[in-house]
């Protein structure tokens, strides 16, 4: 079987090397998750797409964070559908069709997660640019030039999904994917330390800033927390699966593979209640949608 299995184990074996008992989760728990967490994200891209005055290079790149979430969701109700499929004797265990369509719904988990990282960093170095170069930051970063960055960052995404899924059996694979998590960790946390060191020498630059740019910067620290939170535990279940499935303890903690699927579930549900609580301008897109009969 691949080295990256999004659903679970790669073999029984482990269950004999340990003394923990796998932790099941009803399959009812993580689609009515997914569900929430397509629809709040979806809601996300149409209060964008509505709303003109948030069509701007920073609500661009929330939302291809939002597509991520979305993508991480729709993974769980294909795969859910997919297994109902072959519980009720419409398809094959196992068969062509299966087979390929499993690769289908492992490919849209890989770019859920590609495509959370980069989301991230554009979001880290956008962040950046409005802190420490406010006043040219419109025109160095264009709506032309936004709508590049995000095609050129979703076209890296797509085919090293695509190619991670083809070649996933191979361990310099699983060495790429799980790689991926600390790099992006390097680089955000190697902007933060520039941003810090030019803070200290541009104290009163800074303070004259509008209160967004460093509002924006926090709430960038709170969306990385919640990511981190949500995906180290699964990032750290394909290594321990790769390299010691049959250690004990390593087969201890990954009896918890599907607690640690649902904290991936729940990332998609969170972020749009922080883009929600950080800004007041989505805020109000969003009751202007929900309940723009009482807002009118």
């Amino acid at each position: 079987k691949p080295l990256i299995n999004v659903h679970g184990p790669a073999n029984d074996s482990t269950r004999n090397n340990s003394d923990c008992p796998h932790v099941v989760l009803p399959e009812e728990v993580f689609f009515t998750i997914s569900i929430v967490g397509v629809l709040e994200n979806l809601l996300v891209l149409l209060a964008v797409i509505r709303n003109k005055n948030l069509q701007s290079p920073m609500y661009l790149f929330i939302c291809s964070l939002a597509v991520s979430d979305m993508l991480g969701s729709l993974y769980k109700i294909l795969e859910n559908i997919l297994i109902m499929f072959r519980n009720t004797g419409y398809l094959e265990p196992r068969g062509t069709f299966e087979t390929t369509a499993d690769d289908i719904i492992d490919s849209l988990f890989v770019l859920s997660l590609l495509g959370s990282i980069s989301s991230l960093s554009v979001i880290a170095a956008d962040r950046y640019l409005t802190i420490f170069h406010a006043l040219q930051y419109h025109s160095i970063m264009t709506m032309r030039r936004t709508v590049v960055i995000l095609g050129v960052v979703w076209t890296f995404c797509t085919g090293s999904g695509i190619t991670m899924v083809i070649f996933s059996h191979h361990v310099p694979t699983v060495l790429t994917f799980a790689s991926l998590f600390p790099l992006m960790l390097l680089f955000i946390l190697g902007l933060y330390v520039h941003m810090f060191l030019l803070a200290r020498s541009h104290a009163r630059k800074i303070s004259r800033l509008p209160r967004t740019n460093m509002k924006g910067a926090l709430t960038l620290t709170i969306l990385l927390g919640v990511f981190i939170f949500c995906w180290a535990p699964f990032v750290l279940h394909i290594l321990l699966m790769t390299f010691c499935p049959n250690n004990p303890y390593c087969a201890c903690y990954m009896s918890l593979f599907q607690v640690n699927g649902m904290l991936i579930m729940c990332n998609a549900v969170i972020d749009p209640l922080i883009y929600a609580f950080r800004s007041p301008e989505l805020r109000h897109a969003f009751k202007n949608m929900l309940f723009c009969s009482r807002c009118q």
